[in-house]
């Protein structure tokens, strides 16, 4: 028997975007976002309310890069989302990370997370929704295997709105294209 919940955000899996812009002054500001996905081949769409720092700041600038979260940074990653830069303007020097100014966009990435989408904001509107062109991915050799992201070593984390926890991903099931051919 199934049980009706109403409208809620139990989706899976939600990643957890880490996402990075500069300010007014060229200050790093980093914050966590739940709502997003890739939407087109080379764009994303993340959903993000308008009093966020962040949001002046892609508003401003016009770019931002986007990370996913990874357990080894599972801290760092909620820190950045339960605390807002409007009231602590030095997130970076708590969680410890450092970054360097993406050669495609005005924006920073971190570099403890190694998977990064580098990005020029096309879009923002009413309903809070953000749409970025991704510009360039940027992958830190230390998770790439045979020149490919190898998932057990990025291990991303995903966040769990039902249970309001972080899961981190990982295990291959089956290959994608192929499973499904024994049923053709």
């Amino acid at each position: 028997m199934r049980k009706n919940f109403g409208s809620k955000t139990y989706l899976y899996p939600q990643p957890v975007l880490i996402i990075a812009t500069y300010d007014e002054n060229g200050k790093v500001d980093v914050m966590n976002a739940a709502w997003g996905g890739i939407c087109a081949e080379d764009k994303i769409a993340i959903c993000i309310d308008e009093s966020h720092k962040t949001t002046a700041n892609f508003l401003k600038t016009k770019a931002l890069t986007v990370s996913v979260g990874c357990a080894k940074y599972v801290k760092e990653c909620d820190y950045v989302g339960i605390v807002s830069a409007n009231k602590n303007e030095d997130k970076m020097s708590k969680v410890n990370w450092t970054y360097s100014k993406s050669a495609f966009v005005n924006a920073p990435i971190i570099n403890e997370l190694p998977l990064t989408l580098e990005c020029e904001v096309l879009s923002y509107n009413e309903e809070e929704l953000m749409i970025a062109k991704i510009v360039n991915v940027s992958i830190d050799d230390s998770i790439l295997t045979d020149n490919k992201v190898d998932v057990s070593k990025l291990e991303p984390i995903t966040f769990d709105p039902c249970n309001h926890s972080y899961i981190k991903l990982g295990e291959i099931v089956a290959d994608a294209f192929r499973i499904g051919l024994e049923l053709k």
